[in-house]
């Protein structure tokens, strides 16, 4: 598959052009009708005057909008930078900046928010304004419209995806089309099927998330399924979304299981869905088990990065399904364990995941920095083990490593123990300096509602588990702790003090 990724949209119209491509509580699109759209929106952004590379920003809700500009950017040969939409004007700023976007495609509540920040980007030309009283859709019915097509080359830059930015500034990592295709065709191997053109998927998860962006909207337009747009994620309204629509397909993260796992209409709800799936952070055993429990169904996790487009392995390419296990690599991913040399690691011993495969970006903006080496292998800095069965466990982030008198204790496994403990809802662990060990384990610790649970209480269930090493030295009592859009703890924050 080498081409552009908006011609799955045109092939999904003509092979079905009547059936469902987005359902939404106002109504249906067509495949027929989506790519009519999207041919709407190249031909309205090209008679901008942006040309092929140029950068447009999508800062969008999981709206229709959203895959009409996405299909739209990339069938006019041009780069989406897809943007959280509840980001601040210090983060728009930057990525905005960085990435040299010449226009930017906002909802109407960025409207106000972009407005100061005009002045100071020297490229950004055009603010076109979502929704129903916004220029962008008055634009698009404007358009002459008419087929566009650029095909281009596999390798041109098709969506420059902002990381989390874990410790610094966000990078961008640069995905061509052949990264973002490659995976889709990766997945489509997977036995059982994860997406067929008879499916029904839900679509709650961000689509400005790689997650979202590729493992669904992408493989939705490959398979030509049809796609319920959720714009926001209630643990009660999805459920009856799942039922009202006969959803077949449920891609999550985490904290929906976590929310699902506690109602009493979880199975029912899940009467119709024939696949559930789960990534982007590690789905707690407990939850996988009330969830199979209740529904007599297994959720399948899988394990990713933005620089790989971003399946790299599956629970689904297992023999069954073990509670903590990120399984083992799709079709097409080759994938190794190693030591801080570079060597692999001793079986059974913890090593950092370095990948290779079509799928994997072409390092960071603007120049390629830190991808992939002259083999093609890319170091991903999560570190694993496989155990006796041949799968994947996630240990830590080797960034995240936190080095105390010279031994290794990885956060995770010191969250793991502490979340077991009935009076903590959350847990996250950092390195600090200490004078005496160079680093010291610290434990930031959400209580729950009507706790009384104290620092020694925590420190001494650790205890009971841990070597006296891994133990946290410090615990902090905070009411909340800073979630990335998929659910992930943002770890970055908490080093920097913006709890």
């Amino acid at each position: 598959m080498v081409g552009n990724l908006a011609e799955l949209v045109r092939a999904a119209a003509r092979r079905s052009p009547d059936r469902p491509a987005l359902k939404t509580g106002s109504g249906a699109t067509s495949w027929g009708e989506l790519d009519a759209q999207v041919d709407a929106a190249a031909a309205a952004l090209r008679g901008l005057g942006l040309a092929p590379g140029d950068r447009v920003a999508l800062s969008l809700d999981n709206t229709p909008d959203f895959p009409v500009a996405y299909f739209g950017v990339l069938r006019a040969g041009l780069v989406a930078v897809p943007l959280n939409p509840g980001a601040t004007a210090q983060e728009l700023r930057w990525t905005l900046g960085d990435s040299g976007a010449r226009a930017v495609v906002v909802r109407p509540a960025g409207r106000d928010l972009l407005a100061p920040l005009t002045g100071e980007l020297a490229a950004l030309e055009h603010v076109l304004v979502a929704g129903q009283d916004g220029d962008w859709p008055a634009l698009l019915a404007r358009s002459a419209g008419g087929p566009v097509e650029h095909v281009g080359e596999g390798e041109e830059l098709a969506v420059l995806l902002y990381t989390s930015g874990t410790s610094g500034r966000p990078k961008g990592a640069m995905l061509p089309h052949r990264a973002l295709l490659a995976n889709l065709d990766q997945t489509a191997r997977i036995e059982p099927p994860v997406m067929t053109a008879d499916d029904v998927v839900l679509l709650v998860l961000p689509l400005f998330h790689v997650y979202g962006l590729n493992a669904v909207l992408g493989a939705l337009a490959l398979h030509g399924a049809t796609g319920v747009l959720v714009e926001r994620f209630d643990p009660v309204d999805t459920l009856a979304e799942l039922r009202r629509s006969g959803v077949t397909n449920v891609v999550g993260a985490p904290p929906m299981y976590v929310a699902w796992s506690m109602l009493p209409d979880l199975a029912a709800a899940f009467t119709g869905v024939r696949l559930a799936l789960s990534g982007a952070a590690p789905l707690p055993p407990s939850v996988l088990r009330r969830v199979r429990e209740a529904t007599g169904r297994d959720v399948f996790e899988g394990y990713g990065l933005t620089e790989t487009a971003p399946v790299l392995t599956s629970t689904l390419m297992s023999e069954r399904v073990q509670p903590g296990s990120i399984g083992r690599p799709v079709p097409g991913v080759e994938l190794r364990l190693v030591d801080e040399r570079g060597r692999p690691v001793e079986e059974g011993d913890p090593g950092e995941i370095v990948v290779r495969g079509p799928n994997v970006f072409a390092g960071y903006w603007p120049d390629g920095a830190d991808g992939p080496d002259a083999d093609g292998w890319f170091a991903t800095g999560d570190v694993a083990y496989l155990d006796a069965d041949g799968d994947l466990h996630l240990v830590d982030r080797r960034q995240e490593l936190v080095l105390v008198s010279g031994f290794n204790v990885y956060p995770r496994e010191v969250e793991d123990v502490l979340v077991t403990h009935p009076e903590v809802q959350e847990a996250a662990v950092i390195g600090v300096p200490h004078p005496y060990t160079g680093e010291a384990v610290k434990a930031l610790v959400v209580r729950t509602p009507g706790s009384r649970l104290t620092a020694a209480d925590v420190v001494a269930h650790a205890a009971r588990s841990l070597a006296r090493f891994k133990c946290p030295t410090a615990v902090e009592f905070v009411p909340e702790l800073p979630h990335g859009a998929t659910g992930k703890v943002r770890k970055g924050r908490l080093r920097e003090g913006l709890v």
